[in-house]
């Protein structure tokens, strides 16, 4: 018979074996429930409406753009002045020609660039040989290149006169890489401008130009071009102003633009968000050759004239009126009279040009042409060269106190090197850098 002590003993060890299932079971099932996959937030994103972008406007106008790469006629060093033996040479130098003729060190280097002096045919021979030698040598070598784009479907293009002067070839790589000769159709060396022209039997995307007089300052540009040689780089900003004068010749009225614009970028353009060409890029201010944000673009009005007559005729006549003109300041305005300091005073006008057929003569103040008001020298020079020579055109001066009018019949602006009109004084920067 079991006592009751046993019995209760007995109890509290059947508790004590429950409890700690109890506990074990639930520390497995704690365990278990652990090792379920947590749950983390959603990436940030934003539903917000987006800023437009310019990839639509690239994607239609990138393939109207081109590389210009340009190759000219190089003597090799050798041969030529700053060569081992000629002016500027290594053994060119101040003395050298001081050397007595029959000297070993004059003779050699007579010898070696074939143009000695010693008897007999069988030096004769050698002279021309080296000749020869020396004419085959010469060949076509990478001089520059910039930027261009295509303005009809049959070939023709634009770009800077900087990038292609001197050029002998000229090969225009395409937006796809294809590479493509071209020929050189005419250039203008006063605004800056050149057409070429590729013969291929296909179609080209081409640019149009915008009217740049409804260009307002503020206005998205977006520039593409071949900076450096890397290619089909675009580049936005906007119109920073507009008619800037930055000493670069006598019709200056860049659209000045703050995309990022560098070397290699001449000659291309500067887009509107119609994909229309509002400025051809020419220039850039910078301290340090770099971009700074200050670039210079050609106007689409002057740009449009400029190409239409070197694609008909591979030349540009202007309007020439015969006369060297400077601003007028306050002072002189004062002195004659004047309410503003407004117009060009002609300082001289040349014997045979127009305006002095006319009686037009120095001192006076030209203040319009056809009605169209002169803020100043450049302004006239821009107006006279945009009309056709031996046009009749109505020029007003001030004279006297008074307005007076005469009817000159232009004459033709004579050759590059001949200056239109003097040119007013340069922005107080560093000079510009061509791009």
């Amino acid at each position: 018979m079991t006592s009751p002590n046993n019995s209760s003993s007995s109890k509290k060890k059947f508790l004590a074996a429950a409890a700690s299932v109890a506990i074990a079971g639930a520390i497995g099932l704690t365990a278990i429930t652990s090792t379920t996959v947590p749950v983390f937030a959603e990436a940030v994103r934003v539903d917000a409406p987006q800023a437009p972008g310019f990839a639509d406007v690239v994607e239609k106008v990138s393939p109207a753009v081109v590389s210009v790469q340009v190759k000219s006629n190089i003597n090799p060093a050798s041969n030529g002045p700053g060569g081992f033996g000629g002016p500027g040479g290594m053994f060119g130098g101040p003395g050298f020609d001081d050397l007595p003729d029959n000297h070993p060190l004059k003779r050699f280097f007579r010898e070696f660039r074939g143009d000695g002096q010693n008897e007999g045919p069988r030096s004769e021979r050698r002279s021309e040989r080296r000749d020869q030698q020396r004419g085959g040598q010469q060949r076509l070598r990478p001089s520059s290149q910039g930027s261009g784009f295509f303005i009809s479907e049959d070939g023709y293009l634009v770009t800077n006169n900087h990038v292609i002067r001197d050029g002998a070839a000229y090969t225009v790589v395409m937006d796809n890489g294809d590479e493509l000769d071209a020929k050189l159709i005419g250039t203008d060396e006063r605004t800056d401008l050149a057409v070429l022209k590729v013969d291929a039997e296909r179609k080209f995307t081409y640019a149009s130009f915008a009217d740049d007089s409804k260009v307002r300052v503020g206005d998205w540009v977006v520039a593409v071009g071949n900076p450096f040689g890397l290619g089909g780089t675009v580049t936005a900003g906007i119109v920073s102003a507009r008619g800037r004068d930055i000493g670069a010749g006598p019709y200056d009225d860049f659209i000045q633009i703050d995309a990022a614009v560098n070397r290699g970028n001449s000659g291309g353009p500067a887009f509107n968000l119609n994909g229309e060409v509002v400025g051809i890029n020419t220039a850039i201010f910078s301290p340090s050759g770099g971009n700074v944000g200050i670039a210079f673009a050609i106007p689409a009005s002057t740009a449009k004239d400029v190409v239409g007559q070197l694609m008909d005729g591979g030349s540009i006549r202007r309007g020439w009126l015969g006369v060297q003109i400077q601003p007028v300041t306050d002072e002189i305005a004062e002195s004659v009279g004047m309410k503003d300091a407004k117009g060009a005073l002609v300082a001289e006008a040349q014997a045979d040009g127009p305006a002095k057929a006319v009686g037009i003569a120095a001192g006076d103040i030209i203040t319009a042409v056809n009605g169209k008001e002169v803020e100043g020298p450049r302004e006239l020079s821009r107006l006279v060269a945009g009309i056709t020579p031996d046009s009749n055109v109505k020029i007003d001066v001030w004279r006297d106190g008074k307005t007076q009018s005469f009817d000159v019949k232009l004459g033709t602006l004579p050759g590059a090197k001949d200056q239109a009109a003097a040119v007013s004084s340069r922005l107080p920067l560093h000079l510009p850098i061509s791009a």
